[in-house]
């Protein structure tokens, strides 16, 4: 696409909508599944669904770093609130409901020390300016936010700080779509792929994607650059050509950042990790190098997640992996709000059922 073009004029968007009406086979459904929160949450913004013909769907997959931690993982946030340390977190987390239905919110009301950080080197301004208290960092994200997580840690042991450990419950994206390729239920064309794991990873991450029978599309977040992803992931479905395409390439370099992958892999190693909703995945994890032991929160304070199942009534795990849309779980808009989220997909800002909500998309 032309960079000059105005990613957002609407003009634009029409334009390439009617090339995608054009170009889809009446006779077809297309199912494209994008595995970006902030992709889920600009189409559902952008109103980029009523662009689309019928038969091209858009479907929601696990691109939502919290949405993906599971309840096992998440209830030992709590568990080290109980031990009296202080947690460091993105604001995101605050509002997700451990197993008993309770927030670090209301942990924060009851006195316990939750500290909301914009990025997780700001954790360690809280460690150096309180050497009495241990301060841990709570490690969600995908490989985007893995390399500051990594860099953290590095930080920490430079600094030779004592009252500083990470929890890390970072993942990585292969193993997830090894198991959406699996899924024969799914039928799907084609990935909106994410901008911003890419811009670490590079294209290459998406080749078995394109072994597979895949179309696999990088995409910025505007309409325009969003719409022209699906077009080409329809012309690959009809010519049955399937290669990566790069459209996001003023943002994102085709061999990504191997300075970001340097520090990954002096940092973390493969582990299996668990994912709601995908159950356990070989090393889909990142965990701590024992190079670092003393900053690892899972060996320091000896957790270990437990095997809990979802949150009665709750279907974030489906939701997740394309099974359902939000407004088919029983707890949508009833139970389960924005205001008193049940489920991680509710509570996030990349949440799937927080843009259907939040848009009204589907029937509220």
């Amino acid at each position: 696409m032309n960079p000059n073009i105005p990613f957002r004029d609407k003009e634009t968007a029409l334009k390439v909508s009617q090339s995608i009406k054009k170009e889809a086979d009446t006779s077809k459904t297309y199912k494209i599944m994008e595995v970006c929160g902030t992709h889920t949450m600009a189409i559902a913004r952008s109103g980029l669904r009523s662009m689309l013909p019928e038969n091209v769907e858009l479907i929601s997959g696990p691109g939502c770093p919290v949405c993906v931690t599971s309840q096992g993982e998440i209830d030992l946030f709590f568990e080290l609130l109980d031990k009296g340390i202080s947690v460091a977190s993105f604001g995101d987390l605050l509002r997700i409901p451990g197993s008993n239905g309770e927030t670090l919110i209301d942990k924060r009301a009851r006195g316990a020390d939750v500290n909301v950080v914009y990025s997780p080197l700001d954790t360690l301004k809280l460690a150096e300016e309180n050497p009495d208290k241990h301060y841990t960092f709570l490690g969600i994200g995908f490989e985007t936010t893995a390399p500051t997580v990594a860099a953290l840690i590095m930080a920490a042991k430079e600094k030779g700080l004592k009252n500083l450990s990470v929890l890390s419950f970072c993942k990585t994206m292969p193993a997830a779509f090894d198991l959406i390729l699996s899924d024969k239920e799914l039928h799907l064309d084609g990935f909106l792929c994410p901008g911003h794991v890419t811009a670490v990873t590079g294209v290459q991450l998406y080749e078995p994607l394109i072994k597979a029978g895949k179309a696999a599309v990088v995409a910025g977040f505007e309409p325009v650059e969003m719409l022209d992803a699906v077009y080409e992931i329809v012309k690959q479905s009809n010519n049955q050509d399937f290669h990566i395409v790069n459209k996001y390439r003023r943002v994102v370099p085709d061999e990504g950042n191997a300075q970001a992958r340097a520090i990954l892999a002096k940092v973390f190693d493969e582990s299996d990790a668990v994912w709601r909703g995908l159950g356990e995945l070989k090393k889909s994890g990142l965990a701590i190098k024992d190079e670092y032991i003393e900053y690892d929160a899972l060996k320091r304070f000896n957790l270990q997640p437990k095997n809990i199942t979802e949150i009665k009534g709750c279907k974030c795990g489906q939701v997740l992996t394309g099974k359902i849309k939000p407004q088919e779980c029983p707890l949508f808009a009833k139970r389960c709000t924005p205001e008193d989220p049940v489920g991680p997909c509710m509570v996030s800002s990349e949440g799937t059922c927080a843009a259907y909500y939040k848009f009204r998309l589907g029937d509220i």
